[in-house]
């Protein structure tokens, strides 16, 4: 059955880059083939992804031409799938671990902001007995898959819905994109993804070049513990977000500040509505100017918002400015 109604719009956007620029089979840099975008709903809302796909340009290659996605596509979504994983691990544990009902279940998720039919809790429920049945999977499956890669590049992470509930971990390949196992813990000690790790161990006919992970401490004792020597990197964007989280904070304050000093942008406009004379329409422009600017933020951690919103409305100060200058009027 269609769709009978428009999807709502993303309230973020979200850009994400492979980790690695040099081709894990050959060792050359690759290059920036194209962008592929996707639309995910997520427990934290929607969120419009912006991919950048690299491919290797060395015929002699094993993986000339074919795409590299970034790893952390993976954590967010399983492939071609329009609900996050983090919504995935909700249902199962809403159905398993508290034995809700799929309509309970649906009220549930739509009480959180997540719109959804209700026929898609039992396909979200499918996928996640797909995942779980993963454990129990023949290895031959992939096998032929892996062995034509020569290597793996393991992503380790771990999908907690909610404080207190059971946490799905999910090991999946970066160079295929394959889930490779994916298991509910009640814990997340080392001793636990150690566990994990060895489970995946066996499954494995080539060598792992690369373990990719956020920075939780027993992550990466548990993968000092299995794969001894392996280079482990950490997610790139939870790096980036924990180092600048002090200054997001005094970005974030300085925004507030500079927001209360250019309050009073609608009485301005009051008093030129009615009006189509030149003057007013350039009141409005400006008014227009700086509500746009208060109302864009950037993207944390890398744009902030706050120096975004400081050089916006200096640039609109600079243009009153110079009005002010050719109408010789005196500058404020």
């Amino acid at each position: 059955m269609a769709r009978t109604r428009a999807r709502p719009q993303p309230g973020r956007t979200l850009t994400l880059a492979p980790a690695l620029k040099d081709c894990p089979a050959c060792g050359q840099r690759t290059w920036a083939a194209y962008h592929n975008y996707r639309t995910l709903t997520t427990l934290e809302g929607i969120t419009r992804l912006t991919l950048q796909v690299r491919r290797c340009r060395n015929p002699a290659c094993d993986r000339h031409r074919r795409p590299y996605r970034p790893e952390a596509e993976g954590r967010l979504a399983l492939p071609h799938h329009e609900f996050g994983l983090d919504v995935i691990a909700l249902v199962g544990t809403l159905r398993y671990a508290q034995h809700r009902s799929i309509p309970e279940i649906h009220r549930d998720l739509t009480g959180r902001g997540v719109t959804l039919a209700e026929r898609t809790v039992t396909n979200l429920l499918d996928r996640y007995d797909e995942l779980r049945a993963l454990a129990a999977a023949a290895p031959e499956r992939l096998r032929p898959l892996l062995q034509a890669q020569g290597r793996v590049v393991l992503a380790v992470d771990g999908l907690q819905p909610d404080v207190g509930h059971e946490v799905l971990w999910v090991v999946r390949d970066c160079l295929s994109g394959e889930v490779l196992l994916a298991q509910s813990l009640l814990s997340a000690a080392q001793a636990d993804l150690a566990a994990l790790l060895r489970e995946v161990q066996p499954r494995l006919p080539v060598p792992v070049a690369a373990l990719v992970s956020d920075g939780q401490e027993s992550i990466r004792l548990a993968v000092a513990e299995v794969f001894p020597g392996v280079p482990h990197q950490l997610c790139q964007f939870h790096y980036l977000r924990e180092a600048a989280r002090p200054l997001y904070e005094a970005d974030r304050h300085a925004k507030k500040e500079l927001k209360k000093r250019v309050r009073g942008v609608r009485p301005l406009e009051r008093q030129v509505e009615g009006r189509d004379d030149p003057a007013a329409a350039v009141v409005r422009g400006y008014c227009a100017a700086v509500r746009s600017a208060l109302t864009d933020d950037g993207r944390p951690p890398l744009d902030a918002k706050g120096l975004l919103l400081r050089d916006r409305l200096a640039a609109v100060a600079a243009s009153l400015d110079r009005v002010a200058e050719k109408r010789g009027y005196p500058r404020s």
